[in-house]
């Protein structure tokens, strides 16, 4: 299934919940059940309830926006407002519906997927935008072509590639990524470094030795007597004993 075709309805059917709190939605999710609830409307109260997890999830895996819940003998087409998971963001923990007109278009963000190869680096600063589409035409994701930009370009959200009938909400001149220039940094190898220190011990060796050999010479000249100084004394032998 392409990530930009339409989604299709897909049915819930929902239990009322009687109870609620944290105790009793751990209870219904360990019976393999999600707590859900519906917005409030100016024509429609609230409602809590819970859906079948694997049904819901298996809906989610086709791409599936728009879902008819089925609660008391009565049909509620909606989509989903917004997602609970646990702190692992593993499991969905609770889900909160929206009512919706299947005939009416609807704002809703979708996901941006970039596509292609700039001549640089791409820094994507936004990662959804806000659309009207019908329910049943809400894409997946939407595509933004980078393909062969060149560095320093801004790309703005009037470059996303729009499905028919699909209207962006998100102003057209809001940056939503830009390429920036590649920067390679040449990193000095082991081999090198330790060349360069030997390099610097063996020069600091041959300095300290050039200072040693002068310090030795002026050390003998100074032990030689100097020019027509006489000779040191022989100490007198001694006498034999009468």
């Amino acid at each position: 299934m392409s990530k930009t075709q339409v989604s299709k309805t897909a049915l819930l059917q929902a239990e009322p919940r009687k109870k609620l709190g944290s105790r009793t939605a751990q209870q219904l999710r360990a019976l393999g059940r999600v707590p859900a609830s519906l917005e409030w409307q100016k024509d429609a109260p609230h409602l809590d309830f819970s859906v079948d997890a694997d049904q819901f999830l298996t809906a989610r895996r086709r791409h599936q926006h728009v879902f008819e819940l089925e609660l008391a003998g009565k049909k509620e087409p909606a989509i989903i407002r917004h997602l609970d998971w646990d702190v692992f963001g593993e499991h969905i923990i609770h889900v909160e519906f929206r009512r919706v007109d299947l005939n009416k278009k609807t704002e809703v963000e979708v996901d941006l997927h970039f596509t292609g190869h700039p001549k640089g680096v791409l820094n994507q600063l936004v990662t959804h935008v806000k659309v009207m589409a019908l329910p049943t035409e809400i894409p997946d994701e939407l595509e933004v072509s980078v393909a062969d930009l060149e560095a320093g370009t801004a790309v703005s959200a009037s470059k996303i590639k729009l499905p028919s009938n699909v209207d962006l909400v998100t102003p057209g001149n809001v940056t939503i990524a830009r390429i920036v220039e590649i920067k390679i940094e040449v990193l000095e190898t082991p081999a090198v470094a330790e060349g360069a220190t030997a390099a610097a011990e063996g020069a600091a060796a041959a300095t300290a030795a050039g200072g040693a050999a002068p310090a030795a010479a002026a050390g003998a000249k100074a032990a030689t007597p100097a020019a027509g100084a006489a000779p040191a004394a022989k100490p007198d032998a001694k006498k034999p004993g009468k």
